[in-house]
């Protein structure tokens, strides 16, 4: 009995010695480190808007509406305004906004309750002098200024938008809505 245990247990691990080698070459061992740096944010930052950034330019303002209303990437839809196209220059798929995942505004579908709701943001905060469009940009491009726990996308920091962009989108909720 202690010879066929013997066998059996040095076939095994011949076994598993055979097939151990393949298994571990097979298995992905990322550098945790790169990709913990690569993902890291850094602290909050501080952005002055440029010059001329708000416009009431009707195209831009459609830029920015686009951006604010449409889905992620691939799945964008709708007619794309002057100056957006679906795909950048190298070919990949453009990631737009759905900011009304989270918040609601005039003639958002599927307008979300997670973050505050912009409906008439204008005459509400515009309009009495409560926030600037300095203030709208800064909340768009890196919203941790004021609020470190914020669930919001950090766009400008990341380099998810643009300053264009988010001048766009800036332009957009602050102009009057029909």
């Amino acid at each position: 009995m202690n010879k066929i245990l013997t066998l059996a247990i040095t076939a095994a691990a011949v076994l598993t010695n055979t097939f151990a080698a393949d298994v571990r070459s097979a298995i992905e061992s990322p550098d945790a480190k790169k990709i913990l740096k690569k993902d890291y944010l850094g602290p909050a930052k501080k952005y002055t808007m440029p010059a001329g950034c708000i416009s009431n330019d009707p195209d831009a303002i459609a830029r920015g509406k686009f951006i604010f209303h449409n889905l992620n990437g691939g799945a964008a839809e709708g007619h794309f305004p002057k100056g957006l196209a679906k795909k950048l220059p190298n070919g990949e798929v453009k990631q737009y906004g759905n900011c009304v995942a989270c918040h609601n505004i005039e003639d958002a579908q599927g307008g979300g309750n997670i973050g505050p709701d912009l409906t008439n943001y204008k005459a509400y905060f515009m309009d009495t002098n409560t926030r600037d469009n300095a203030w709208v940009y800064q909340k768009i491009a890196d919203p941790r200024i004021d609020n470190e726990n914020t669930h919001m996308t950090i766009n400008l920091t990341t380099g998810l938008f643009t300053e264009t962009e988010i001048c766009e989108m800036t332009s957009y909720i602050v102009s009057e809505k029909k």
